[in-house]
């Protein structure tokens, strides 16, 4: 990630090349040195001083994480590998249904909403039904949490919007059997594993999108 920083402390970042002006060496971390540029904003204080802008890389500082026990070291990455083998699907339960609420806005007829209502969720039930199916419980779980935190609702709700709450309770019904509670609700401080586990994840590389529609 870059952002820009005004530098107000020029004095050892300045270095003069011959017939190039001056040229600046933005501030580097850890091993080896930092790049120097030949162009760069600049802006001027109200004391007259003209200070450069440059982009630097953030710098994250994590503790390392320990665990008291190996039962808890394995329960940890039990639950990272499920977290990460579930995230696509609810970002993409995220798109599709920004799509289909921005698709909702043009239209005017009722019988327009049906129709791209019944294609979304023809939609993902074909993209869903050969790979949901085959997720664990716990696996389910997660799911049900995540789509929670992408759309801000939770899926019982999504489901009443999309079906009519008459399908809805019969879609928490058979969840139920299976250990899918649909009405379960992303808490970040009470699921803050997850949620440290998926930030971690997205400093490290961009989610894997599942489907490149949106």
């Amino acid at each position: 990630m870059m952002r820009l920083i005004v530098l107000g402390v020029l004095g050892c970042l300045l270095i003069p090349f011959a017939g190039q002006g001056q040229a600046l060496q933005v501030p580097h971390y850890g091993e080896g040195e930092g790049k120097v540029i030949q162009h760069y904003p600049t802006t001027r204080l109200d004391d007259g001083e003209i200070v450069p802008w440059f982009p630097i890389d953030d710098v994250v500082v994590t503790a390392r994480r320990t665990f008291k026990t190996e039962e808890d070291r394995l329960r940890y990455l039990r639950l990272e590998r499920n977290v990460l083998r579930v995230l696509p699907y609810a970002i993409y339960a995220q798109k599709r249904y920004e799509q289909l609420d921005r698709e909702l806005a043009l239209v005017s007829s009722k019988r327009e909403e049906q129709r791209l209502i019944k294609a979304c969720e023809q939609e993902i039930k074909n993209k869903f039904n050969a790979e949901i199916k085959n997720l664990s419980v716990s696996q389910g779980k997660i799911l049900i949490k995540l789509v929670q935190r992408q759309t801000g609702n939770t899926s019982y709700e999504l489901v009443k919007e999309m079906k009519g709450g008459l399908s809805a309770f019969f879609y928490q019904s058979v969840a139920k059997v299976f250990g899918h509670n649909l009405k379960s609700v992303y808490d970040p401080e009470e699921d803050y594993e997850i949620e440290n586990i998926i930030r971690s994840y997205e400093r490290i590389r961009p989610i894997k999108n599942l489907y490149n529609s949106y």
